[in-house]
C-alpha cells in the first residue's frame, strides 16, 4: 500500500533574497516535485490567495518571534511537519518543525544573549532541527548555540533561477555585510573599470548605501530589490561578503554565465571553489578582474564550471533535498 503524501505546512515569510523570494521558490519547486501535500502561510504578513489564514495572527507574531505563544500546528489544517525560515519561529506541538538559518550575523553578535541564539535554542529544546545553509555555517550554529551536533543539519536554501547575461558591459559588486573592506576596495576597482571602459555598479543595503555615499565613492548605488537588473548589466561580479550568509547572488551570477570572483571567506571556500575564483587580497582581486574581463578562453571555462555548480543550488535540487530531510524528521519524531 502506498503511503500518503506529508503533509508540510511552510512559512513564506521567510529567507527573502534580493533576486526573489527563497521560500516562494522553494514552495514551487515541491509543488512541481509531488513528493508531498503543501500547506503554505504566512507567520508575518496576511494570506494572500492560496495561503491557509491564520487566526489572531497579529497577536501572536510578537511571541512567535521569541519562540513562544500558540502553537503553530494548532492553527493550521491537517499537516505532519511544520518548516520555518524567517524571525518568527512559532511553537508547535503534535508535530516536528524545521527551522532554516540562513543568516548567521545574529548569533555573531553577543550570541550568549541575543534574541535570535535564545529563540533558537528554545525551539530546538522542544525538539526542533536547525538547518544551516552550509558545512561551516552548521559549525558556526553549533559553536554559538552550544546545542546537540544532530539538532543542526545542512541543506543549501533554493537559489532562484536567473536569464543567461549577454553582452554584459559592467563591474558588479554585490557588498554583503563588508562596507568598510568595499570602501577601502573601491579605489582600486573603480581604476581597474576606468582601464576597460566600464562602470562600477555596487549592489548594496539601503544602510550600506548611505555609508558609502559619505565616503565619496564614485560608483553607481543598486538597491538590493533591484539584482536582477543589475546581473543583467555584469561582466565580472565581485562578492565582497564577510561570510555571514549564503552566497546566493555568487550563485545565481555563475548561473548567468558571469564570471565571478569573491572573498576567500570559509563559506565562500566550501561553496564556490572551482566555480569563482576566490582572492585574498584586494590585489588579488583587481588582478583577477582584469584577466577575467578580457581573457576569452579563461571567461569560457569560468563559465562552464559556473554553469555546474549553479545547478547544485537550483530550487529543484533543494526541493529534493529538503523532501528527504522531511521525512527523516517525520519519522524520528517521538522516537
Amino acid at each position: 500500500m502506498t503511503a500518503a503524501p506529508l503533509r508540510v505546512g511552510l512559512d513564506l515569510d521567510g529567507s527573502l533574497e534580493s533576486l526573489g523570494d527563497s521560500m516562494t521558490d522553494l514552495a514551487d519547486a515541491l509543488a512541481s516535485a509531488g513528493g508531498c501535500t503543501l500547506v503554505r502561510f504566512r507567520s508575518r504578513t496576511r494570506a494572500l490567495v492560496g495561503d491557509a489564514p491564520l487566526a489572531s495572527r497579529l497577536w501572536w507574531s510578537p511571541w512567535w518571534r521569541r519562540g513562544m505563544g500558540r502553537s503553530i500546528d494548532r492553527l493550521l489544517p491537517p499537516v505532519d511537519v511544520v518548516h520555518v525560515a524567517g524571525v518568527a519561529t512559532p511553537p508547535t506541538r503534535d508535530v516536528p518543525e524545521i527551522v532554516s538559518v540562513d543568516d548567521l550575523r545574529a548569533l555573531r553578535e553577543e550570541a550568549r544573549t541575543s534574541q535570535r541564539a535564545t529563540q533558537l535554542r528554545r525551539v530546538v529544546a522542544r525538539g526542533a532541527v536547525v538547518v544551516a545553509s552550509s558545512q561551516v555555517a552548521r559549525d558556526e550554529v553549533l559553536r554559538n548555540l552550544g546545542v546537540a551536533r544532530d539538532r543542526v543539519v545542512v541543506v543549501p536554501p533554493a537559489v532562484p533561477n536567473v536569464d543567461l547575461t549577454i553582452d554584459g558591459d559592467a563591474l558588479v559588486v554585490n557588498v554583503t555585510g563588508a562596507v568598510e573592506h568595499f570602501i577601502r576596495l573601491a579605489p582600486s576597482l573603480c581604476g581597474a573599470a576606468d582601464r576597460m571602459g566600464a562602470r562600477v555598479i555596487a549592489l548594496t543595503s539601503a544602510a550600506a548605501a548611505q555609508r558609502v555615499r559619505q565616503r565619496g565613492v564614485d560608483v553607481d548605488l543598486v538597491a538590493r530589490r533591484d539584482a536582477r537588473r543589475a546581473l543583467s548589466r555584469a561582466r565580472v561580479v565581485v562578492h565582497v561578503s564577510d561570510g555571514a550568509r549564503f552566497p546566493s547572488f555568487a550563485i545565481a551570477a555563475l548561473e548567468a554565465g558571469v564570471p565571478t570572483i569573491a572573498s576567500s571567506t570559509p563559506i565562500n571556500r566550501e561553496l564556490l571553489v572551482g566555480a569563482s575564483e576566490l582572492a585574498d587580497t584586494d590585489a588579488g582581486i583587481v588582478e583577477q578582474v582584469e584577466d577575467l574581463w578580457s581573457n576569452e578562453p579563461r571567461r569560457a571555462l569560468a563559465r562552464a564550471a559556473g554553469w555546474a555548480r549553479a545547478a547544485d543550488f537550483a530550487p529543484s535540487s533543494a526541493a529534493t533535498a529538503y523532501l528527504g530531510l522531511y521525512g527523516d524528521v517525520v519519522r524520528g519524531w517521538g522516537s
